[in-house]
């Protein structure tokens, strides 16, 4: 099986066997696009529902010949899926005529572009050139549709610049339903005096309230190392839902270890939803997703929201490259297969990023384009292969010392931007544990 998202699966044709492996694998729904007959030793679909639903699994049958199929077929597929309660794995004779279904909707639904299909296809193995044929026979001219579609999904992004920290934060917003999302707040924090504030924080609620926007989600892209997040503070004042990757259990468990919290809930029960690769959601009517983007930390993600999308510590500026990989759980390869994922976007892709250090003391700057950023990347555009940038990167990372803030950030960043409770005296203490992490500035 081939995890498409984290509630579709697909596969080839699947004998008696594979149907309780996959019941063992948690899938509670199998839709069979193939019709029966296609060749002599292939199991009929009422074979294969009987023993998925003595299996305790329901059965759709959406048959499909290769290259023949109708808009309706596509939402017949979407509906299944919709309507099942748990994981679904669709299959054919070889999982490309699922796979196919399922992306021709994602493009007629805006949460894809057609320029996204093939090299989506190739990360799971499937040749979806068929997609490609059909959405050019069925939708008119693609490259108009897509610029159509673009500028219709075009949201209202406004940075918040924190000098302290080098820090931007967004507020992206859909002009029509006056509807929005924070992505990564900074809950201010001056680590020689102990003290916090929430000026960077009220500054965006000002802001939110002074456009008439409502906020609908807090974002993080990934739990920071130079800042202390303002996710929580926030939820409290809006209400509105929180979330990041699901890797973010991965770091909770490597800090839980460097902080001795034997008890602390690696779980990421502290944020509201955690997103996957290829996960969906909307910001008022825009449509959004999710790009699984490790390499700076083991649960970077980016989101990519109507034609925006925001890398935080992924792509810096082009005059400044990339993020380092080199923090606990880091890896530079992993930085390079993330950073062609997002530059595989269309070049007309907006990028924001999540850091700006001002090179040459510039102003401040934090949007760019992928089109830009393949062109123009100190880090990218000279560097032809994974190897190289990994070289590059790599001795970088040796020259630069550990953020002063990591052992002050990850405690609450990691707990999703609760500061710790407060001790019998009323007071709340950061823990700071000693020789933990390698990287010091003797120098």
């Amino acid at each position: 099986m081939k995890k498409v998202t984290d509630k579709l699966w697909i596969a080839p044709q699947p004998s008696k066997d594979d149907l309780a492996e996959a019941a063992r694998q948690g899938i509670s729904a199998i839709i069979n696009n193939r019709p029966d007959d296609e060749e002599p030793a292939q199991p009929s679909a009422a074979e294969n529902r009987q023993t998925a639903e003595e299996l305790g699994m329901d059965y759709i049958h959406i048959p499909i010949m290769p290259g023949q199929f109708q808009e309706g077929e596509v939402r017949d597929f979407q509906k299944a899926l919709a309507e099942a309660g748990g994981r679904v794995l669709a299959h054919c004779k070889t999982g490309t005529r699922s796979l196919t279904l399922w992306s021709i909707g994602e493009v007629l639904d805006g949460r894809m572009t057609a320029e996204e299909l093939v090299p989506f296809g190739q990360r799971l193995g499937v040749d979806l050139t068929g997609a490609i044929k059909w959405l050019e026979s069925n939708s008119g001219p693609l490259r108009s549709a897509e610029t159509d579609l673009i500028a219709a999904r075009k949201p209202q992004v406004k940075g918040f610049f924190d000098k302290r920290t080098f820090s931007i934060q967004y507020v992206v917003a859909d002009p029509e339903t006056r509807k929005c999302a924070i992505i990564d707040p900074v809950l201010d924090f001056d680590e020689r005096s102990g003290a916090t504030a929430t000026k960077n924080a009220d500054a965006i609620l000002n802001f939110v309230r002074e456009q008439g926007f409502e906020v609908e989600r807090i974002l993080d892209t990934h739990p920071h190392a130079d800042h202390l997040s303002a996710a929580r503070y926030l939820k409290e004042k809006t209400g509105a839902p929180t979330a990041i990757g699901s890797r973010v259990t991965e770091v909770q468990e490597l800090w839980k270890g460097i902080y001795n919290w034997p008890d602390f809930p690696a779980d990421g029960s502290q944020w509201d939803r955690l997103f996957a690769q290829g996960d969906t959601f909307t910001v008022g009517s825009i449509p959004a997703k999710v790009l699984f983007s490790p390499g700076h930390t083991l649960a970077s993600i980016t989101y990519v929201i109507g034609d925006a999308a925001f890398v935080h510590d992924t792509l810096f500026m082009p005059d400044s490259g990339t993020a380092r990989a080199d923090f606990p759980g880091g890896n530079a390869k992993r930085l390079w297969r993330s950073i062609q994922e997002i530059l595989s976007l269309p070049d007309e892709t907006r990028v924001f990023t999540g850091h700006d250090y001002q090179p040459d003391d510039r102003e401040p700057l934090w949007e760019s384009t992928v089109g830009e950023q393949k062109a123009k990347n100190t880090h990218i555009a000279k560097c032809k292969s994974e190897a190289e940038f990994v070289k590059i990167r790599e001795a970088r990372d040796r020259t630069l010392p550990m953020p002063k803030l990591i052992l002050h950030a990850l405690q609450v960043n990691t707990n999703g931007g609760r500061l710790p409770e407060p001790e019998p005296n009323g007071r709340r203490y950061l823990k700071f544990p000693l020789n933990a992490i390698e990287g010091a500035a003797w120098d």
